[in-house]
């Protein structure tokens, strides 16, 4: 199997991922954690198709992420590459194949409602689905990251690049804060991770 692939997604998935993954010109690598993305899916210039999953995603994520790049890759052979990466074609194509996988076998019963809410308008990141996230993260090894919406109102947090903000007011999704060293004021997501500092 592609670079031990089944260690990292649940048992009862692999044959139908192994299926999925029947294409001469398709690899897949596992990566390194990557602090901006899950994982990714592009056209090499030989030809060939690569997709790459951080290694470090707990077996319900990185089956999620597999199976998106993936629809990546499905949605540019059947439509070509002019469509939007996160469009209709690309979502459509996504709730098709991720629908098989969505039982008690595979996913925990928790799981499974927040999926089937999340699938009826899959974004271009689970991240942004703030209680699908938060359900997964349960099953990540522990750390001594926390979501952005945890952080009490007016305590500082770090970001894996070092830089300390104050969490602010929310507006009407994400949330204000302030840069420490420069008073610059960000956006943050809810379910951005972060290091609580207090």
């Amino acid at each position: 199997m592609q670079n031990g692939l089944q260690n990292y997604i649940p048992q009862e998935a692999i044959s139908r991922v192994l299926k999925l993954l029947e294409h001469d010109n398709l690899t897949v690598k596992i990566k390194n954690e990557r602090k901006t993305r899950h994982g990714d899916y592009k056209q090499l210039p030989n030809g060939k198709h690569q997709i790459t999953i951080n290694a470090n995603l707990n077996n319900y994520r990185f089956l999620i992420t597999l199976i998106h790049e993936i629809a990546h890759f499905e949605s540019y052979k059947e439509y070509n590459k002019f469509i939007k990466p996160h469009g209709l074609e690309w979502k459509r194509t996504f709730q098709h194949l991720m629908l098989p996988f969505l039982n008690p076998n595979i996913f925990p019963n928790d799981l499974l409602p927040l999926l089937a809410n999340h699938f009826k308008n899959p974004k271009a990141s689970s991240d942004t689905d703030i209680k699908l996230a938060l359900a997964l993260k349960q099953f990540d090894a522990p750390n001594d990251k926390n979501y952005v919406f945890q952080v009490p109102f007016g305590e500082d947090f770090k970001l894996y690049n070092g830089k300390i903000f104050k969490k602010g007011n929310k507006r009407v999704k994400r949330y204000e804060c302030v840069e420490v060293k420069t008073g610059k004021l960000y956006l943050f997501n809810p379910n951005a991770e972060v290091e609580i500092l207090s």
